[in-house]
């Protein structure tokens, strides 16, 4: 059925040459649309050069005795856009410039006040002011014109920043040179001599006044050092008392920590030695009884051994308690006055008994261990249980006398020499304290007498040494700028004496004067412009495209085709008469009365069904929107030389647009008749605003941002630009996919939405009929 209705079609499209005529018509409509814009837009920026723009120099120039050369910077301007061809630049007066931009002759104009380089040279005074130019712009000539021309004014801005910039570097440049070359000349060699002559006069004059006030801060100073040494035997006098009394008090505080430590060891070593004693000879009882139970009972001979052992070792806290109070001792000794002969003697014998301590506690330590292993031999060994008896016999023995020892070296060596140091210490302090309380008070009353003498005496000393220095260190400055001087001199002559120590002091002056002496040598003009521009621009381009209207191309093509879609439905009837359906049907030139009145879908009893009918007249559309499509996109590659790096994609973008601008168009129009053109015009209009083809999306207001994605037009686009100059990883098949995806929703509403409205649609049809105007 569908290929029935597209084969009559084409055969009523081709049947006279009027039909044909107004087929092909149709096919290269759009494509003239497309390539008159692309061509009318090819290089517009290139072409500024016959916009108009008036110049007007009013600068009166300036000059001055810092800068004694007369400076002129509109002069200059005028010469340099001379050599502009940017724009087509006018040199007129103001006032006919300003007359030029009103009545449309001129669409822009710059003037230059009379002040403008005056303005400028503020740059070297304290009142800097911004020099300005006048810039008339006539804006409803033209709305790029404003744009283009804003650039002409922003070149003659940049160009007067440079030339400035190059100006003031080359006068200083060339102020450089002619200081260097006057410094190098004989006046300046002699100027340089008397100079050096009386600054040096000078600094022997300060280095004279210096000694003189040296001489007499020395002189005040023998004076004083009579006072001096008064006040420093007093001084001596009372410090030694204060050390006196502090040692003294020392000495009490110690000999009563000492007192009161000996009497504490006293108690500790009675008490500690005596339980120790008394221990061992319980010890010595429980070790006969508990081997003479080994043969009886060995087990209750072992578990007697083991107690014994644990006994002995639980012993030790009492050696340890009398070594710290022996540790005691020894810091309340140290404490002492070392002028004191028995301290060293009474140290050595506290560290004599804590040797001895040390060793009794070793003695009990193996005897705990000796009952320990006898505690496992017993059940073992009869004849080692009797040895191990023997052993520790012994050792209990060499243990009590080890502790006699203690008592007996305590008793004899330390006692003794304790209490003898405190009652020394307790009478020597009592005896001097008195006199070092009276002494004091005496040297006290002396220093005040002597104190005031000296404070003057050295106030005055230390003004007077505040001004020598003062004096040499004038001295000094001038003597280093004579240096700096002469070798300043020695450099800008070039010459050298070789080999001593004075060329290698002035070897980095010389080398300052070579470099200054290479930058004022050097192009004074090269310099100068590269101060006055530092910085170059270097563009690279990504995804290059080659002129204007090549990237103005894929905007104006898709437009076109869907232009072409909405001249296909406004030339070519999209509803199928009941003529036609009963042709295609095989029944003669009528349908049947039963089919009803004529409409989509009344030949369905038949087999011709409202899908036929849909994709039967579309067939006819398809295949003229896809000839577009193919002549549009050719005429761009190859008659206006667009740019197309891949024109395969180029070419499948356009096919692929054409199905769907067609499709849709062609279903509104099935679908609302009339209105549904107007539809298709009003999607045509949001899509030249809201696409992004001309300025970039984000510069739009949010209405469009928000509706972009849901629009045909900007995928079709971006696809195009992709086979133009290249593709982003898959951005082209992206494109593809999301322009594809509006046939979906075209096709849902022709095949099956549109059935409800059928009816309404036939009625809006028949009452725009009655009007005999609609």
């Amino acid at each position: 059925m569908i290929w029935g209705i597209f084969k009559r079609d084409m055969c009523h499209a081709t049947r006279n040459v009027i039909a044909v005529i107004v087929s092909m018509g149709l096919v290269v409509v759009p494509a003239l649309y497309a390539w008159f814009n692309i061509a009318a837009s090819w290089d517009p920026y290139g072409n500024t050069k016959a916009l108009k723009v008036a110049v007007a120099n009013n600068d009166k120039g300036y000059k001055s005795d810092l800068i004694p050369v007369r400076v002129n910077v509109g002069e200059t301007i005028i010469s340099t856009l001379h050599a502009n061809d940017q724009l087509d630049w006018q040199f007129v007066k103001s006032d006919k410039a300003i007359d030029g931009v009103k009545s449309g002759e001129y669409y822009a104009a710059i003037v230059i006040p009379k002040g403008f380089s005056a303005d400028m040279m503020t740059l070297f005074s304290p009142d800097i002011k911004h020099a300005q130019l006048k810039y008339y712009l006539n804006e409803k000539i033209n709305p790029i014109a404003p744009h283009i021309t804003d650039q002409g004014a922003t070149t003659v801005v940049n160009t007067i920043d440079k030339t400035f910039a190059k100006t003031i570097a080359q006068v200083g440049l060339d102020l450089a040179a002619s200081i260097l070359h006057y410094s190098q000349s004989p006046q300046m060699a002699e100027y340089m001599r008397n100079l050096n002559g009386n600054l040096t006069t000078m600094a022997d004059t300060l280095s004279g006044a210096s000694q003189q006030v040296t001489s007499y801060s020395q002189l005040l100073g023998s004076a004083n050092d009579i006072v001096d040494s008064t006040g420093k035997l007093l001084a001596s006098a009372t410090k030694a008392g204060k050390q006196a009394q502090n040692a003294l008090k020392q000495g009490k505080s110690g000999a009563t920590s000492f007192t009161s430590a000996g009497a504490n060891v006293t108690s500790s070593v009675n008490t500690a030695l005596d339980q120790v004693s008394g221990a061992f000879d319980q010890v010595a009882a429980k070790v006969n009884k508990a081997f003479d139970a080994i043969g009886k009972d060995s087990d209750t001979a072992a578990s007697q051994l083991t107690t014994l052992s644990e006994q002995v070792s639980s012993s030790e806290s009492l050696y340890d308690t009398y070594i710290t109070s022996l540790n005691h001792m020894h810091e309340s000794v140290e404490q002492l006055p070392d002028s004191d002969s028995a301290k060293q003697a009474l140290l050595e014998a506290i560290d004599r008994e804590i040797t001895l301590l040390e060793a009794a506690k070793g003695d009990s330590q193996k005897l705990a261990q000796q009952l320990k292993d006898a505690s496992m031999q017993v059940t073992q060994d009869t004849a080692a249980a009797e040895r191990s008896r023997k052993e520790i016999l012994n050792r209990i023995t060499s243990a009590k006398q080890s502790i006699s020892n203690v008592r007996d070296d305590y008793a004899t060596n330390v006692k003794p020499k304790i209490d003898a140091l405190a009652s020394t210490v307790s009478t020597l302090i009592s005896q001097t304290d008195s006199m070092i309380t009276q002494l004091s008070g005496t040297a006290d009353d002396l220093d005040d007498v002597t104190g005031d003498v000296g404070t003057n005496v050295t106030s005055i000393r230390s003004t007077l040494g505040a001004i020598a220095k003062k004096l040499d260190s004038s001295a000094a400055t001038v003597k280093e700028l004579i240096t700096k001087l002469e070798t300043g001199g020695n450099a800008g002559d070039g010459n050298s004496d070789g080999g001593d120590g004075d060329n290698d002091a002035s070897s980095s002056d010389s080398g300052e004067s070579d470099e200054l002496r290479a930058l004022a040598t050097a192009n004074a003009s090269t310099l100068s412009t590269l101060i006055s521009a530092p910085v170059a621009l270097h563009r690279v381009s990504v995804y290059p495209i080659a002129n204007y209207g090549s990237a103005m191309a894929p905007f104006y093509t898709i437009l076109s085709i869907w232009v072409g879609a909405i001249i296909l439905c406004a030339m070519l009837k999209v509803t199928i008469s009941d003529r036609e359906k009963a042709h295609v049907l095989g029944l003669g030139d009528t349908l049947p009365r039963v089919a009803g009145p004529s409409g989509p879908g009344n030949a369905s009893r038949w087999g011709l069904r409202l899908d036929h009918e849909y994709f039967g007249r579309y067939a006819i559309f398809a295949l003229l929107a896809l000839l577009q499509g193919t002549l549009v996109c050719l005429g761009d590659m190859y008659f206006l030389g667009v740019q197309a790096n891949h024109a395969l994609q180029f070419l499948a973008v356009g096919w692929l647009a054409a199905l769907v601008f067609s499709n849709i168009v062609y279903t509104l129009t099935v679908s609302f008749g009339d209105i549904g053109k107007a539809v298709a015009v009003v999607l045509l209009v949001m899509q030249v605003a809201g696409s992004g083809g001309t300025f970039p999306i984000e510069t739009l207001p949010k209405f469009f941002q928000m509706l972009y994605p849901f629009l045909p037009f900007p995928h079709a686009i971006d696809a195009m630009h992709a086979a133009m100059a290249g593709s982003y990883g898959n951005e082209y098949l992206l494109d593809m996919v999301y322009l594809a995806l509006f046939l979906i929703p075209s096709l849902l509403l022709g095949l099956v939405l549109r059935k409800p409205v059928i009816r309404l649609n036939n009625w809006v049809s028949r009452n725009l009929e009655s009007t005999k105007v609609m």
